[in-house]
């Protein structure tokens, strides 16, 4: 596949992900926060609302703010790759080099949020714990099934961008 059908592929996949799943889940979660304390007005109630506001925010926050960026940085790119690939490859490189190294502490993150989640819900007996503990786990899982997709999109335009290198001879 040509490098810049790639190079698309994964800044469509981001702009969707962000546009269409990150910032409707955010406000999703926002919107189940204030269910929570409204249904729940409780240790338990605030105990779950937590996270699903910090959830909520960080879905929208980064959701609309990558989503919004995306096509600007699409045609900027776009541009670099017609008049100067290696100037490309200067930017890219080192950006996706980044954001793959990244990947084990953002993944493990989640999975620390998995396990304090449970350790709260089963471990504890106060209301507050056993709801911030299904929250923490609610915010891991979605963490891990979100950026599993961004993930494997970031793979294969590393591994695009590793290839134009190549051909174009950039060590």
């Amino acid at each position: 596949m040509p490098f810049l059908s790639v190079m698309q592929t994964y800044f469509r996949g981001e702009r969707i992900e962000s546009l269409y799943l990150l910032v409707p889940y955010g406000l999703a979660c926002l919107a189940f926060a204030a269910v929570a304390v409204r249904a729940e007005r409780n240790a338990f109630g605030w105990g779950i609302a937590v996270p699903f506001v910090l959830l909520g925010l960080i879905g929208v926050g980064v959701g609309g703010g990558v989503g919004l960026r995306t096509n600007a940085q699409v045609a900027e790119l776009t541009v670099k790759l017609e008049q100067s690939p290696e100037a490309l490859l200067a930017v890219e490189r080192p950006r996706m080099a980044q954001v793959n190294r990244n990947w084990p502490i953002t993944l493990g993150g989640y999975l620390l949020f998995i396990v304090l989640g449970a350790g709260l819900r089963f471990g504890l007996h106060a209301d507050w714990a056993q709801g911030l503990g299904i929250g923490l786990l609610f915010f891991g899982a979605s963490g891990l099934i979100i950026d599993g997709f961004a993930e494997r999109r970031a793979k294969v335009y590393t591994e695009a961008l590793e290839s134009l290198a190549k051909e174009r001879g950039v060590p």
